[in-house]
């Protein structure tokens, strides 16, 4: 049997990269370059392309929604939930992953 998800466990690693990065924010020392790269790149519609892309390859919604929870709850996260903005930027991506309550079906 083939796995059909053979680079799963490196995009879960990479969702978890990504998404604790978007969370961190920039540092008061940010350079130029790090600021220009982070306007780019660190918005919240790339982070959600990226995430994504990283659950078609193999990650899971339940995976995001885990991460989230754990950045939100667990020890060894408390110095990253005390950065500026961090739980408004948390609470951002974790709108974008929440099942939609109100799914309608016209079937």
């Amino acid at each position: 049997m083939q796995n059909s998800f053979p680079m799963r466990e490196w995009h879960i690693k990479h969702m978890e990269k990504i998404v604790i990065k978007f969370v961190t924010g920039l540092s008061e020392s940010a350079t130029n370059w790090e600021k220009r790269q982070n306007k780019r790149y660190g918005r919240i519609s790339n982070v959600c392309r990226q995430i994504g892309y990283d659950i078609k390859q193999g990650a899971t919604n339940e995976q995001v929604l885990m991460l989230l929870q754990k950045i939100r709850n667990d020890s060894s996260f408390s110095s990253l939930r005390e950065n500026g903005g961090s739980i408004e930027r948390l609470d951002e991506v974790e709108k974008h992953f929440m099942p939609k309550e109100n799914s309608y079906s016209w079937n």
